[in-house]
């Protein structure tokens, strides 16, 4: 949340933070922009390094004072409201001169050589080159119960994939014969234990599986993890300890994964065995590469020869459709091959979850180790902005379209697009505000705002040519009065390949633009903790939702939702911002006291939540006023996107989030006082007696405190924030 920190020592060798570097988070209605040149400054009081009776040391408390980096009110009598920290100016009309703020700001100029490149490699994103993106790095370990130092205890078996993105690890771990683990572990080769994550039962798309966040990692523990030093364990009730363990370690096949499947032993009492496979299709042939990583299969001391047979089977309701053989040793027991040539019929049942893969070792301790292959799983999420500037003919109506899908494992694609009342004076357009839409949990497509009726959504190809469209599937026959959805169940391999590879596109054609008005490509989206993702509709951004409208190429969309503290959590993607003159600047929300209501300016309450390069931007905002909340309450307020082109704003989308918050965005569960009030969406408090016993929990003003865990303490519940 705070960052990286430049960190000095005074002359008594006391550590104390100067400057703080992206990913600082907003607070107190600090107007901060996110690139690589923002330069803060912020208190710091301690780290305090405690240290039980026999020296060791424990948990160790950081505060922070917030005050100092408090911006300077534009106005002559700053006033200080309750509760909050920075002092601000009295309610009044909004900045004369909105585009002063975008003066300070530095842009990244485009590459040269990318000015000339046509449509197809523009616009276009590739697996591989989001997988080789210097600020992310995938990593994927196989769990099992052992080796050495652990005795084999339990046959469980789980597959964790990681993406280290800038400073924070994210994970998808999915597992079998595994009870729900109640934390994940991280831990350094001497067993150390750095990081801790605990697991929620709402935070993971499907049962057996369970996804996270361990957020800025120290550059050590970062050199640990690229060095593939770093283990993982997860923790359940039956194996405090850690049931499965198992080694990060970087992998060339993460990049191009779109099957796999857990390999887990056929016989019941074989402890500690159990293999992960990762597959994927060729980009031209129906060719089956495949890597499988074993653990078990080889018994330690059967080593009557250096080297073991091993057979790979495919199969079909027990039956073999392929059969391959290699010689494997304990020292490398991974296996690589390539199936040629799968049929038609082996290509659907691939997609549909119904093959099976088995590996056996074969000799007098053969072993057997067996499992479904499926498309990848993951906690991504596979969206895409549709926008008029990646159209094939690029346009400016100022429309959007804002799109989820569900990959199921038996290769059934999920989908829905949804459309409601038209705007005001614009004829056939669809908009359904996502607070009406019955469906909103479910995989959607919105079209918002486009030029006239739409006559065509498509799911599509990359083109070979801009006049040159490829469809795959045809939503069309699905949209009535603004309402279409429903689930493409002929899904080929290939298909799904290309989806899971960020290789496919959606298309919106209209009466004014038949071979389309939006377009965006399907990308998976990395998880961030926001649980809203998998049970709200986004909201659409759209640049005929300003007032005035703006006929802008540019869309985006956006998750946001309050937590148990009120604080407002939000992601916000957006798409058609391609040139530097175009870059996004910032993020505002607004509540609007009354509105639409004609002949008088309705008062606005502003909140910046970020300044923003790329196509990401999120982040927590913990004090919005009592004004904005009710805005929230009443689905009054919206969210707009401003850039240097359109500082008034260049896309914007309502939002509705109903509440029963308090000012200074604090709402108390009973029993529960202000300084006991956790700042963390994610951390729960453990019991009292583990949190003793924990070494890496803090005592702090008389009070035990989590690993992870942040509060307001009491000397300064108002501008100082502590972390254990």
């Amino acid at each position: 949340i705070w960052g990286l920190c430049k960190v000095s020592r005074t002359p008594d060798g006391k550590r104390w933070g100067s400057q703080a570097v992206p990913g600082w988070q907003d607070l107190a209605h600090l107007e901060m922009a996110w690139h690589t040149l923002a330069r803060l400054s912020w208190g710091l009081l301690g780290p305090r390094q405690q240290r039980n009776h026999r020296g060791k040391p424990v948990g160790k408390v950081n505060c922070k004072n917030m005050k100092q980096d408090c911006p300077v009110p534009a106005c002559p009598r700053a006033t200080l409201l309750p509760g909050h920290c920075c002092h601000t100016c009295p309610k009044g009309p909004p900045e004369k001169s909105p585009a002063l703020r975008f003066d300070t700001f530095e842009y990244f100029q485009d590459k040269e050589d990318e000015l000339d490149k046509p449509y197809n490699d523009r616009s276009y994103l590739s697996s591989e080159g989001l997988a080789r993106d210097d600020a992310r790095t995938e990593f994927v370990a196989l769990l099992t119960s052992g080796p050495e130092p652990w005795h084999p205890t339990s046959s469980a078996v789980a597959k964790a994939r990681f993406t280290l993105l800038r400073s924070s690890l994210l994970f998808s771990i999915s597992y079998e014969r595994l009870g729900r683990p109640s934390r994940v572990r991280f831990s350094d080769p001497e067993g150390n234990v750095l990081f801790e994550h605990p697991v929620q039962k709402s935070a993971a798309p499907e049962d057996g599986m369970l996804c996270g966040m361990w957020r800025t990692v120290s550059k050590a523990n970062v050199q640990l993890l690229r060095g593939e030093q770093l283990r993982v364990s997860l923790i359940t009730r039956a194996q405090p300890s850690g049931e499965v363990h198992g080694h990060i370690l970087k992998h060339r096949a993460l990049f191009a994964e779109t099957f796999g499947a857990i390999l887990t032993s056929l016989d019941p009492l074989h402890l500690g065995a159990g293999g992960m496979a990762m597959l994927t299709l060729s980009d031209t042939e129906n060719n089956l590469h495949f890597i499988l990583m074993a653990r078990g299969l080889l018994e330690p001391g059967a080593r009557e020869s250096p080297w073991v047979p091993l057979r790979v089977r495919i199969l079909h309701q027990g039956q073999t459709l392929r059969e391959v053989h290699a010689n494997i040793t304990v020292e490398d027991p991974d296996f690589a091959e390539v199936l040629d040539d799968l049929s038609a019929q082996e290509l659907q049942w691939l997609v549909q979850g119904q093959l099976r893969i088995m590996a056996e070792t074969e000799g007098r301790h053969a072993r057997r180790l067996a499992g479904t292959i499926t498309t990848r799983h993951s906690c991504d999420t596979i969206q895409s902005v549709l926008c008029g500037a990646d159209a094939l003919l690029p346009t400016k109506t100022g429309a959007v379209g804002s799109a989820k899908l569900a990959l199921h494992e038996n290769g059934t694609l999920e989908y829905q697009v949804s459309g409601g009342h038209p705007l005001p004076s614009r004829g056939s357009q669809v908009y359904l505000p996502p607070w009406h839409c019955p469906l909103a949990p479910h995989p959607q497509v919105q079209v918002v705002g486009t030029a006239s009726e739409v006559v065509g959504i498509t799911l599509e190809t990359k083109p070979r040519r801009k006049s040159k469209r490829n469809i795959l599937f045809d939503m069309t026959a699905s949209y009535k009065d603004g309402l279409a959805w429903g689930a493409w169940q002929s899904l080929s391999a290939r298909d799904a390949h290309m989806l899971l590879q960020n290789e496919l596109f959606l298309n919106v054609a209209t009466k004014d633009w038949a071979e389309g008005e939006l377009r965006g490509q399907i990308i998976s989206l990395p998880y961030s903790g926001l649980l809203a993702r998998y049970t709200e509709m986004p909201v659409a951004l759209a640049g005929q939702l300003v007032s005035p409208p703006v006929h802008s190429g540019a869309g985006g969309h956006a998750w946001l939702s309050l937590d148990e503290h009120c604080h407002l959590h939000y992601e916000i993607s957006v798409a058609g911002l391609g040139r530097p003159n175009d870059g996004t600047v910032s993020a505002h929300i607004h509540g609007v006291a009354e509105l639409g209501e004609m002949g008088t300016r309705p008062h606005q309450h502003k909140r910046l939540l970020k300044g923003f390069y790329s196509t990401e931007a999120q982040g927590v905002v913990k004090d919005l006023d009592a004004d904005l909340l009710q805005h929230l309450a009443q689905g009054t307020a919206f969210l707009q996107v401003s850039t240097k082109a359109h500082p008034n704003g260049e896309m914007r989308g309502r939002v509705h989030i109903p509440n029963q918050c308090h000012a200074g965005g604090t709402r108390l569960a009973p029993g529960e006082s202000l300084g006991q009030a956790e700042l963390s969406e994610s951390t729960r408090t453990r019991d009292l007696e583990q949190l003793k016993k924990d070494p890496n929990s803090c005592f702090f003003e008389g009070q035990h405190r989590a690993h992870g865990t942040r509060w307001a303490p009491d000397y300064d519940k108002k501008c100082s924030i502590c972390s254990c």
